[in-house]
């Protein structure tokens, strides 16, 4: 402390948890500046990765499939992660291989514009996918809106016959159902 008395400047304690403690005589406020700037220039250095979010269904419409297909690619184009979450309600749950197939077919229509690494996992009433950016040299170039409008097919979406759940069932119940005969109104 005589030193830096001596010197006009500040003892200034670098590295207080180091034994024997680490000081150094130097001005202070250059000291601090410096501090700030270095914090500043490794916040800018500091890449954050957003991650967007697509919702979708099992028995979801071949127009709407093709709307989140573009938004996923609009992300991916500009280096955001895509979490991809398909939701199930209700008996849908019966017929998982549906959404399976879904969530596939949106998965091969994004490969050239980003890849996931591990396969679709099940969580509770959902299958969650998170979908990588490729690197700008490697992926497709970003599709004008003329391009990108194509809508895709009702049986691009689901590869097994008969996989439509909306598609109405002739049961048991139904054909007993259609023998019942109501007495007539007088």
């Amino acid at each position: 402390m005589r030193k830096a008395k001596e010197q006009q400047l500040d003892l200034v304690e670098i590295s207080p948890n180091a034994k024997p403690p680490v000081c150094r005589i130097t001005d202070y406020g250059k000291y601090s500046y410096d501090q700030k700037r270095l914090r500043k220039e490794q916040k800018k250095a500091t890449v954050t990765v957003k991650i967007k979010e697509i919702q979708l269904r099992p028995n979801i419409d071949p127009h709407d499939f093709t709307f989140k297909l573009n938004h996923a690619i609009d992300f991916l184009c500009e280096g955001m992660k895509v979490k991809v979450i398909l939701r199930f309600r209700g008996k849908e749950l019966r017929t998982k291989h549906i959404g399976l197939q879904t969530i596939e077919a949106f998965i091969e229509k994004i490969k050239p514009w980003g890849s996931c690494d591990t396969k679709p996992r099940e969580a509770g009433r959902s299958v969650i996918v998170l979908i990588n950016p490729l690197s700008k040299n490697v992926r497709a170039p970003h599709p004008n809106p003329e391009e990108r409008a194509v809508e895709v097919e009702h049986d691009e979406i689901r590869h097994v016959e008969g996989a439509d759940i909306k598609k109405s069932r002739s049961g048991f119940r139904n054909k007993a159902l259609d023998n019942i005969k109501l007495p007539a109104k007088s």
